[in-house]
């Protein structure tokens, strides 16, 4: 009895030993090697997913709204600063240009065409109306000037003609008269009476 309880005790110290350290080592390896897949893989999976996922959402969002405000942004202005400048000197030159041919091509005409008006109103107000009775004064004024000039010459040479003193005094009785060919008689005062008369002809 001795024996078999020294058997049985070394039996079941060697059986459970074994056993515990066989169980042991087996689950132990077993459990490490199947959770470290079992967490690599879920791991792994899970946390490649999560992060894929995470940083493509993260990424994609944040280079979406980067790009789409820096190049909406960067566009937008250089588009508007493009379009403007553009626009400006395109809009501008052309609204120069027209502007100065219309203002130029109306201003030459009107004042070409108010100029002929009024210039060709005036003339022919000024012929019809003013130069008749400019040129009627003018030579009724040459003619009165011309006829009394030589009216007086005419007057004057033959008041002072022997005949007319002899006519003078018997009409007068006087001897006045004597006196007119002593002061008017002389050739020189007839000569400055003729230039007087040509002179006032030409």
């Amino acid at each position: 009895m001795y024996l078999l309880t020294i058997l049985l005790t070394n039996l079941l110290t060697y059986l459970l030993s074994y056993l515990f350290i066989y169980l042991f080592t087996y689950l132990l390896s077993y459990s490490l090697t199947y959770l470290l897949t079992y967490l690599i893989s879920y791991l792994f999976t899970y946390l490649l997913t999560i992060l894929l996922t995470n940083l493509l959402t993260y990424l994609l969002s944040y280079l979406f709204i980067y790009l789409f405000t820096f190049l909406l942004s960067y566009l937008f202005t250089y588009l508007l600063n493009l379009l403007l400048i553009y626009l400006l000197t395109n809009y501008l030159t052309n609204l120069l240009t027209y502007l100065l041919c219309y203002l130029f091509i109306y201003l030459f005409t009107f004042l070409l065409s108010y100029l002929f008006t009024y210039l060709l109103s005036y003339l022919l107000t000024y012929l019809l109306t003013l130069l008749p009775i400019y040129l009627l004064i003018y030579f009724i004024t040459l003619l009165l000037t011309y006829l009394f000039n030589l009216l007086l010459i005419y007057l004057l040479t033959y008041l002072l003609t022997p005949c007319s003193t002899v006519l003078l005094e018997k009409l007068t009785g006087s001897a006045a008269s004597q006196e007119i060919p002593r002061i008017f008689g002389t050739r020189r005062f007839i000569a400055v009476l003729t230039s007087a008369r040509h002179l006032s002809l030409s």
